[in-house]
C-alpha cells in the first residue's frame, strides 16, 4: 500500500500522552494510520520531522479577521496567512465586521470571502443583538459555529441586548444545540468609569485598564452563568483575563452549568505593568490585569483546569490607530487589540519550557478542547483515523526573539510581544494533508482553506 503523504520521525503528543519515533499517514487529506515510523506505509511524499514534536492542528477559536468591510486592518487571506505561519490550522472569525454578522446573508458573505482566500480552515460566529432575535434559527441553519453577545462596549460598538432579550436569545439558542459566547464585561460599570476618568483628565494607558475593573468582568460572568442555569443554554466566556473571573467560572461549573472558558497568552504572560512599559500598544479589552490576578488566573484557570481553551483575540489595527508613534499619549484616542496568531504557539511552548504546564496539557487546551467546545471534534483537534490530517509540528527547544513586528504576516502587526523572547516555535503547518507553511514561510495556496462543517 502506498499513501499520499507520510510525516515520520517525530514525537506525537496528544492529551493522552506521547509516542516517540512515530508518524502519521495521510490519504485524500485524511488520516489513515498513526504509529511507529517503521510501521507506516510507503508514501508519494515523505516529510522527515527530524525529531520534532507533532500535535493535532492548533485551533484558534477567537480571531478578528476584519472581513467583510474592514479589510484595511486585516482580511481572510492575511489573517490565515499569519495563522499558517504561526502553526494554526483552524481559526474562527468574530462577527463585529461591517456589516456585522447578524443574519444569514451576512454570514454567507463571510463564508464566501473565506472560501476564496483563506490559507487554513475556518468558521465564524454570529452576533446576537436586540434586532435579530428572530434570526437565530435561520443563522443556525446557515451554518454558524455558534453565537456571541457583546455585553460591554468594544471595537465596532455592537450594542448589547437587554437582560430580558438575552434570556430570550438563550432560550432560542438552546433549541439549536449550539453554544453562546460572551464578551463578558458589564457595560454600565465600564461606561461609568470611562466617563469619570475622562472628566478627571486621567488619560494614561493604565487609566484605560483601570476604567474596566475586574468586578465588571466577574459580575458579567456570574450573571450569564445564572441566566444559563435558568435556560439550560451552553455558554462560553471569551478572553477571561483575571483570576476572579476564572473563579466565577469554576463556581458555575460546580453548579452543573455547561460553561466553558478561554484565556489568551497575553493574559498569562504580561501584567498591567506592560501598560507602563509599552503603553497603548498593549491596550486591550478586557485589559491585562495586575500580578495577583494573573497568578490566580494561572492557579485556578490553568492548574485547576477551569480554563478550557487557549485563543488569541487576534485583533489587528493600523499603527496609527494604536498610536504607535506616541504610545503614552491620550489613551482615549487609541484603540484596543493587537495581533497574536504568530506568537500564541511560541508563548505556550515557552510556558511548557518553564514548567508551567506539560505538552499534553497545552495540546488539550489549544487543539482538542477548542474543537470539542465548538462542535468540530474529532474532525479537528484529534489524530484519529478518518479525521482531517491537520498537524502542527513544533521545535520545543528553539530559542528566538521577536525582534521586529514587521516579520509577522498580518496586514498590521502591532503587538506587545515585540521584543519578547521565546523557547519553542511552529516549524511546519499541515492542513488536510497539505503543507501550508514551513519554517515561517507560507507555501500554501490562497483559497485552499475551507469552511468547517458543523451540525
Amino acid at each position: 500500500m502506498t499513501v499520499d503523504f507520510v510525516v515520520c520521525n517525530c514525537t506525537i503528543v496528544t492529551p493522552a500522552g506521547r509516542t516517540p519515533d512515530a508518524g502519521v499517514a495521510v490519504e485524500d487529506g485524511t488520516i489513515v494510520a498513526v504509529g511507529r515510523t517503521d510501521c507506516l506505509p510507503d508514501a508519494d511524499r515523505v516529510l522527515d520531522a527530524e525529531g520534532n514534536v507533532l500535535v493535532p492542528g492548533i485551533v484558534d477559536c477567537h480571531i478578528h479577521n476584519r472581513e467583510p468591510g474592514l479589510e484595511y486592518k486585516e482580511d481572510w487571506e492575511s489573517a490565515t496567512r499569519a495563522a499558517a505561519a504561526g502553526g494554526v490550522t483552524t481559526v474562527v472569525g468574530m462577527p463585529n465586521t461591517d456589516p456585522v454578522i447578524d443574519r444569514p446573508d451576512h454570514l454567507e458573505l463571510k463564508f464566501e470571502r473565506g472560501e476564496a482566500s483563506a490559507h487554513v480552515d475556518f468558521q465564524s460566529y454570529a452576533v446576537v443583538t436586540s434586532e435579530n432575535l428572530d434570526q437565530i434559527s435561520a443563522i443556525d441553519e446557515a451554518g454558524a459555529l455558534g453565537y456571541k453577545i457583546f455585553l460591554g462596549s468594544t471595537v465596532g460598538d455592537v450594542p448589547p441586548p437587554g437582560d430580558g432579550e438575552i434570556l430570550e436569545a438563550m432560550e432560542r439558542i438552546a433549541e439549536t444545540g449550539k453554544r453562546l459566547g460572551f464578551h463578558e464585561e458589564n457595560g454600565d460599570i465600564i461606561d461609568y468609569y470611562t466617563a469619570a476618568f475622562k472628566a478627571e483628565g486621567r488619560n494614561d494607558p493604565i487609566d484605560h485598564s483601570h476604567s474596566r475593573p475586574v468586578i465588571a468582568e466577574r459580575e458579567a460572568v456570574e450573571r450569564m452563568i445564572t441566566f444559563a442555569e435558568e435556560t439550560g443554554t451552553k455558554i462560553h466566556m471569551f478572553h477571561v483575563s483575571s483570576g476572579s473571573a476564572a473563579e466565577a467560572v469554576a463556581r458555575g461549573k460546580d453548579r452543573g452549568v455547561d460553561v466553558t472558558a478561554e484565556t489568551t497568552p497575553h493574559y498569562l504572560w504580561f501584567t498591567e505593568d506592560v501598560m507602563r512599559e509599552k503603553g497603548n500598544v498593549a491596550r486591550v479589552q478586557p485589559p491585562i490585569r495586575d500580578a495577583d490576578e494573573r497568578e490566580r488566573l494561572w492557579s485556578v484557570g490553568v492548574d485547576d483546569g477551569v480554563i478550557d481553551c487557549i485563543a488569541t483575540d487576534h485583533a489587528p489595527h493600523t499603527p496609527e490607530e494604536k498610536k504607535v508613534d506616541d504610545p503614552f499619549g491620550n489613551t482615549w484616542d487609541a484603540i484596543s487589540g493587537f495581533v497574536g496568531l504568530e506568537t500564541e504557539v511560541p508563548a505556550m511552548l515557552t510556558f511548557v519550557d518553564q514548567g508551567r504546564l506539560t505538552l499534553e496539557e497545552w495540546v488539550r487546551r489549544h487543539s482538542t478542547r477548542p474543537a470539542q467546545v465548538w462542535g468540530m471534534y474529532p474532525q479537528k483537534g484529534s489524530l484519529q483515523v478518518g479525521t482531517d490530517a491537520d498537524f502542527t509540528i513544533v521545535d520545543p527547544t528553539l530559542e528566538w526573539t521577536l525582534a521586529d513586528r514587521a516579520d509577522l504576516h498580518s496586514k498590521n502587526c502591532v503587538t506587545p510581544f515585540e521584543g519578547e523572547s521565546f523557547t519553542g516555535k511552529a516549524v511546519t503547518t499541515v492542513v488536510r494533508g497539505e503543507v501550508v507553511a514551513e519554517d515561517g514561510t507560507v507555501v500554501g495556496e490562497t483559497g485552499y482553506g475551507s469552511r468547517v462543517d458543523v451540525d
